[in-house]
């Protein structure tokens, strides 16, 4: 489907059964003698021409219909139905955090590579059966992703059974397939295993690299791990922080899930962190001509190679790849493998005092998240003294 770059300026003389801002791009109406839609295109010689498609009375479906069969988009593939369910009022009326978890996975399934040369989007949503996706639940699970696995066959079918109420398919292949076993893990990296992983993103960290330099990883990587094991953050809440966060007194939290947010106190290790992303962000905006926003919020911390604002599935693909390489490398052991949320567990065990010190700096509400997250061991005196 055709995008817009911009929004459309409200046009009087579009008939009124039209709801302007959902027209597909590229479509405009003359409105002269009865009215017609046109679209335009170029000729075989490179010369722009009209090309009317539907009279006054078509309506917006008709519209999109007539442009989609244009552009030779199946209306039966996956990646299809993935994109009418997005934009879906049932879809855009789930919680912020639901569509951002749907968008995630929707990302990772329609690029699957498939055994017929072409991505899994590609395929006819009659091709999927029970058993094609058990066989991918299991494949994404082998990798050592069970909740992905888990994410993305929940979305597959709440997708399904959206397109069924709809006419779009007519069987969910999602139903009855068997979930992956998750393994609930503590990890408490060791002090030396977190700084070797940290200490080698560092040398490693390139947002540049030449062609053909293998081993390089971005440079946020070594600040992400930072900021989350100092800050006691998880990975959404780091790669979130703007400069608003930053305040003279330290670094304002953003924390999810209903817990409270802090300041946590500037330490050198932080100032650097922070003073590294902000050097780094503005290089890039000057690279690539950017403008830099007025607003403290619109100022993103961690920003992409491009500029842009870190988004969260990016980042969880590049630290994949920078632990999975790291293993290769023999920096750490299978054993020793953690993740960016384990960095949140070391720094509440670390934090110094007792359960309740660690638990308004973690910003928990509950104190029986402390079981989960405050691994020490408390040093009591004997029952003789």
């Amino acid at each position: 489907m055709k995008t817009r770059s911009r929004p459309r300026k409200h046009n009087p003389h579009i008939p009124a059964h039209i709801d302007q801002s959902r027209l597909p791009g590229g479509v405009y109406f003359d409105q002269r003698g009865y009215g017609r839609w046109y679209v335009l295109a170029r000729d075989a010689a490179g010369r722009q021409r009209r090309k009317n498609i539907a009279d006054a009375k078509a309506t917006l479906s008709e519209l999109h219909r007539i442009t989609e069969e244009q552009d030779g988009i199946d209306k039966h593939s996956l990646k299809y139905l993935c994109e009418r369910f997005h934009e879906s009022a049932q879809c855009l009326a789930l919680a912020a955090k639901t569509r951002e978890d749907y968008e995630y996975c929707r990302e990772a399934l329609l690029k699957i590579p498939t055994k017929l040369g072409k991505p899994l989007g590609d395929l006819s949503t009659k091709q999927f059966s029970p058993a094609l996706v058990q066989r991918l639940v299991d494949q994404i699970a082998a990798e050592g992703t069970p909740s992905k696995a888990n994410h993305i066959v929940r979305y597959l079918g709440r997708v399904f059974r959206w397109g069924i109420n709809r006419g779009y398919c007519e069987t969910n292949p999602a139903t009855g397939v068997e979930h992956a076993k998750e393994r609930k893990q503590q990890r408490l990296p060791t002090g030396p295993i977190m700084a070797k992983l940290i200490a080698h993103s560092r040398e490693r960290g390139n947002d540049y690299p030449r062609r053909g330099q293998i081993g390089s990883c971005p440079t946020y990587l070594w600040i992400t791990m930072e900021i989350a094991y100092l800050c006691r953050l998880r990975g959404i809440e780091v790669v979130t922080l703007t400069d608003a966060n930053i305040t003279e007194h330290g670094l304002l939290t953003n924390r999810r899930k209903g817990s409270r947010d802090n300041i946590v106190t500037w330490s050198p290790r932080l100032r650097e962190a922070i003073d590294t992303a902000q050097k780094r962000r503005a290089d890039i905006w000057q690279k690539r001509g950017r403008a830099i926003p007025m607003m403290e919020d619109r100022r993103p911390l961690i920003v992409s190679r491009n500029g842009d604002a870190l988004r969260k599935s990016s980042f969880d693909s590049a630290w994949q790849r920078f632990v999975t390489r790291a293993l290769e490398q023999g920096i750490i052991t299978q054993e020793e493998r953690f993740s960016l949320h384990d960095l949140k567990r070391r720094g509440i065990t670390d934090t110094k005092g007792n359960r309740h010190d660690k638990q308004q700096a973690s910003g928990h509400r509950s104190a029986s998240m402390m079981d989960t997250y405050d691994l020490s061991v408390p040093h009591v005196p004997n029952s003789g003294d």
